[in-house]
């Protein structure tokens, strides 16, 4: 993942694939990465990034 999670999220979502929300803690966030056609996972991460977490803070997923 690259230091900002947002921008990824974005580039993920802006090349035509998709992300949601897996987990939430008080603190951090684990998303999922999917492949463009919306089917299986390619990869996931958790962060306490204070930027992702405002960003998915009203949102589960990129759709």
């Amino acid at each position: 993942m690259s230091d900002d999670p947002v921008a990824a999220l974005q580039r993920w979502a802006d090349a035509g694939a998709h992300w949601a929300v897996i987990d939430r803690h008080t603190g951090s966030v684990t998303v999922g990465l999917y492949r463009c056609d919306g089917g299986e996972e390619v990869d996931r991460f958790t962060s306490a990034d204070p930027e992702l977490l405002q960003f998915v803070r009203n949102r589960d997923s990129s759709f």
